[in-house]
């Protein structure tokens, strides 16, 4: 049977063989699984496109219609889970197996991928991955770039502060009173001359240093010129959203990838990025923990844009006013703004009329 054939079939039949696939740099390794466990099969592929063909013909030997279990669907397996979803396949995103498992069974490639296609016939895993195959994929890999040069010139002007302290004392005076832009340019224009003295040393450091920020600035300039044009065409919405700039904007979209609609609720979305109360009742205690896992760069943008809106958004301090005589301190508030919020995203991202929910 033709890949685009039996694509089509797995559309319309309930799957009859599980395919576990633990993903690895070079090498995958998968293992079929029947509807009742039994195990049928196990595989290694190389991480090219015709391994990827390969995985598909080795999985027809047990059924027609395959459903696949990955580890990994964001890193070593997103290329995996790029050409399975386009040939039309159904693949779910399995977690990292369980460390009390290993401690049971043992680490083996086979072992986690065999237990990747158990975690889909047990129920646990249920999420649809990230299909990285458009322009929300181009933002991430601009946002990468441009957090690494951002990064970069942060260590840089660190380093030169660190540099001014135990400086030649007239090259000190010289600088040290001075704020940062007139001192990343003062810097960029000293001229070291010979190298034969700590002082020609210093003055050399900084210029290289200074330079280097500069250079920096300028990617960054021309990566959030990207962005932005990126950011506008995919959710303009997003952008018009009150406190969600391109740096923001650009993180939450990277977040729910190019099909946000995976998102069962705005609840998912909200676990998502770690603004969701967890549960942490028992016997007679009733209450919610701070969750502190998801994705933590999704997190600070809702927390950036949870600060903007209380220091210049009427509604917002009027909202933060009121939980405050109810009792509420400032950091619950914010969580109750970042949780507001993320539903306000999740609504604007499936391209729905924005509600601006109470306190946002």
């Amino acid at each position: 049977m033709a890949s685009s054939t039996l694509a089509q079939v797995c559309k319309d039949r309930a799957p009859d063989v599980v395919i576990g696939v633990d993903t690895h740099k070079d090498v995958h390794v998968a293992v079929a699984l029947a509807p009742n466990g039994g195990r049928l099969g196990e595989h290694r592929i190389p991480t090219t496109r015709k391994g990827y063909d390969d995985l598909i013909v080795w999985s027809e030997e047990f059924g027609s219609n395959p459903v696949y279990a990955i580890e990994g669907t964001s890193s070593y397996g997103a290329g995996l889970t790029r050409e399975l979803l386009d040939a039309g396949f159904p693949v779910v995103e399995v977690n990292r197996t369980d460390r009390s498992v290993r401690r049971r069974l043992g680490k083996d490639d086979a072992i986690d991928a065999e237990a990747a296609a158990r975690a889909y016939l047990a129920g646990t895993a249920t999420a649809t991955p990230k299909t990285g195959a458009d322009q929300v994929e181009m933002i991430r890999m601009l946002k990468v770039a441009k957090d690494s040069a951002t990064e970069g010139k942060t260590r840089a002007i660190n380093q030169i502060k660190a540099l001014l302290v135990t400086a030649p004392a007239a090259l000190r005076e010289r600088l040290g009173n001075l704020t940062r832009r007139p001192l990343i340019d003062a810097c960029a224009a000293l001229c070291p001359g010979v190298l034969d003295r700590p002082m020609a040393a210093a003055k050399r450091a900084l210029r290289t240093l200074a330079r280097r920020i500069q250079s920096l600035e300028q990617e960054i300039e021309v990566l959030l010129s990207d962005l932005d044009s990126l950011t506008q065409a995919v959710c303009p919405g997003l952008r018009q959203t009150y406190g969600v700039g391109v740096d923001n904007a650009a993180t939450l979209l990277a977040a729910a990838g190019d099909n946000p609609e995976r998102f069962r609720s705005d609840a998912g979305f909200a676990a998502l990025c770690g603004v969701s109360p967890l549960p942490a009742s028992s016997g007679k205690t009733n209450r919610h923990r701070l969750n502190r896992g998801g994705n933590r760069q999704a997190n600070a943008a809702l927390h950036r844009i949870a600060v903007v809106r209380l220091r210049w958004d009427g509604q917002t301090q009027s909202y933060a006013a009121r939980r405050t005589e109810e009792g509420l301190s400032k950091p619950e508030i914010l969580r109750c703004l970042k949780r507001f919020i993320a539903r306000e995203v999740y609504r604007i991202l499936l391209g729905r009329q924005p509600v601006r929910t109470r306190g946002t």
